[in-house]
C-alpha cells in the first residue's frame, strides 16, 4: 500500500506502473473517491460540531425558542447519520482501492511483458556434459528408491508425491544445512505458523488478488500461507519497533501450500510445479532508507547465490521485468539454476524488495528521533524450496552407474552418506 498523498501528486506514475505492470488500474477512479471521501467527512464533522454547539444553548433558550431548534436538531442529526452511512461506504470503497495501487519500480527495472522480457546478468558454474546418457530426477528417484509420485497422486491427486530412504534425507539435510547457513550470517531461525488469518495475507500482499492460489480452511477462517514469508514479515504486526534494533533478520523453515490455479498442462512433470513444499525463506526489515534497502537486496541475493555455490550448483541471476513483478514489488532478482532434465536455467529463488509496501499494510513502524512514526522497509528472498532443488541436486550429480554423489557440504548432515545407490 502506497501513502495516499504520494499518490495524489503522482497519478500519472500511477498509471504508467499499472500499464507496465500489465495491471488493471485506473487513479483517477481512487482520487475521485478520495476526493468525495475528504468531502464527506468535512460535511459530516461541521454538522457533528453544529449538533453538539446547537445542544449546548438547548437550556438557555425560551419555551417557544425550544421546539424549532430541537426540530432543527433532528434534522441536522437524521442528515448527520445519512451522511455518516454514506461516509462508510465511500471509505470501504476507497480502502479497497488502496489495496490494489502498484508500487511503482526502481529507474533500473528493465520494462517488459512477461519472463521473456527479463534481462540476464550473470551466471555461475558450468554446465555439466555427462558422458553418458543422463536421466531425469524421476526416472533418477524411481531407479534410487527415493521418490514415489505415482501414490502420491494415488492418495492426493495430480502434483503430490513422496519422498522416501534417502530422498526424505537429503531434502532434511538441504533444509537443515540452509538454517545453520543463515544462522552463521546473524539471522534468527524461526519455527512460524503455517495457517494465519486473512490479515497476513493482506499484510504482504498476497491479498487482493492471489485468493485463488491459496488454500482457505473456510471452517476456521484462516489461509494456509504459500510461503513463511507471511509469517515471518507479520511477526511485528502492528507494532512500533526500535530503530536500534535494524535491520531483523529473520529466517524459517516451514511447510508451504500453493493451488497452482491457472497452470493446468503446465510443468507437470516430477517436482517442479506441485501443491506441498518446503522452503526456507529468508525476511529483511529495516528502517525506511531506500540506500540501505537496496544494499539488503544485494545481501539477500548473495546468501542465495553463495548457498548455490556451496552446492556446486550452476545458475544465473536475472533482472526481473515490470511485467513479471508482483504489484508490491520495486525491485526483483530471479535466481535460476541449471536442470539438465528441462536443458535449461529454471527458477529457484526470486529475491524481492518493498520499500514500506508491506509494512503500510502490516503497520509495522518505527519512532525516529523526532518522535515521528516511519513506517520500515522489507524485502525477501528464498533461501532454498525443496523439492524443487532435488531436481538439480540429484540430475547434476548422478553418475554413470546410476548413482548419485552426495555434495560434500550436505554428508554431515546426512549422518555420513556420500552416495545414494539404485535400488533396482
Amino acid at each position: 500500500m502506497l501513502d495516499i498523498k504520494f499518490i495524489r501528486e503522482n497519478p500519472e506514475l500511477i498509471n504508467k506502473t499499472a500499464l507496465n505492470k500489465g495491471m488493471k488500474f485506473e487513479v483517477n477512479e481512487l482520487l475521485d473517491l478520495d476526493k468525495k471521501r475528504r468531502d464527506l467527512s468535512s460535511e459530516v464533522d461541521g454538522l457533528r460540531h453544529e449538533l453538539k454547539e446547537g445542544n449546548k444553548i438547548i437550556k438557555t433558550l425560551s419555551k417557544e425558542e425550544k421546539g424549532d431548534h430541537i426540530a432543527k436538531m433532528k434534522t441536522l442529526s437524521t442528515k448527520s447519520k445519512e451522511l455518516d452511512l454514506e461516509l462508510r461506504e465511500v471509505q470501504e470503497q476507497f480502502d479497497a482501492m488502496m489495496l490494489q495501487v502498484p508500487s511503482p519500480v526502481t529507474e533500473d527495472v528493465p520494462v517488459g511483458k512477461d519472463d521473456r522480457d527479463n534481462v540476464f546478468l550473470r551466471e555461475w558454474g558450468e554446465v555439466p556434459e555427462f558422458d553418458f546418457e543422463p536421466l531425469s530426477h524421476v526416472a533418477l528417484g524411481d531407479k534410487l528408491g527415493i521418490l514415489d509420485i505415482e501414490r502420491g497422486v494415488k492418495l492426493s491427486g495430480t502434483r503430490f508425491y513422496y519422498l522416501k530412504n534417502e530422498g526424505t534425507l537429503l531434502e532434511m539435510a538441504v533444509l537443515r544445512y540452509a538454517l545453520d547457513f543463515l544462522r552463521q550470517r546473524d539471522f534468527t531461525v524461526m519455527t512460524v505458523p503455517v495457517l494465519v488469518r486473512e490479515h497476513a495475507m493482506m499484510g504482504t500482499g498476497y491479498f487482493p488478488g492471489g485468493e485463488e492460489q491459496a488454500y482457505k480452511m473456510a471452517l476456521d477462517d484462516l489461509y494456509l500461507v504459500g510461503t513463511s514469508e507471511v509469517s515471518l514479515a507479520s511477526y511485528h504486526y502492528d507494532e512500533i519497533l526500535s530503530k536500534q534494533d535494524f535491520p531483523i533478520q529473520l529466517a524459517a523453515w516451514s511447510n508451504c501450500f500453493r493451488r497452482e490455479a491457472g497452470t493446468y498442462g503446465k510443468d507437470t512433470h516430477g517436482l517442479y510445479r506441485i501443491h506441498q513444499f518446503q522452503k526456507v525463506e529468508q525476511v529483511y526489515i529495516l528502517e525506511n532508507d531506500i540506500q540501505k534497502s537496496q544494499q539488503a537486496h544485494e545481501l539477500l541475493l548473495k546468501n542465495a547465490t553463495d548457498f548455490l555455490e556451496s552446492l556446486e550448483i550452476p545458475h544465473q541471476i536475472v533482472a526481473v521485468c515490470t511485467g513479471d513483478m508482483g504489484q508490491g514489488q520495486v525491485k526483483k532478482y530471479d535466481v535460476n539454476s541449471w536442470m539438465p532434465s528441462r536443458n535449461d536455467y529454471c527458477e529457484t529463488h526470486s529475491c524481492s524488495m518493498f520499500y514500506d509496501f508491506q509494512a503500510r499494510r502490516l503497520k509495522m513502524r518505527y519512532k525516529e528521533e523526532n518522535g515521528e512514526n516511519v513506517y520500515c522497509h522489507t524485502l525477501n528472498n528464498t533461501l532454498i524450496a525443496s523439492p524443487r532443488i532435488m531436481i538439480p541436486l540429484l540430475e547434476l550429480n548422478q553418475r554413470a552407474d546410476g548413482s548419485v554423489k552426495i555434495p560434500e557440504v550436505l554428508v554431515p548432515y546426512m549422518g555420513g552418506i556420500t552416495e545414494i545407490q539404485p535400488k533396482s
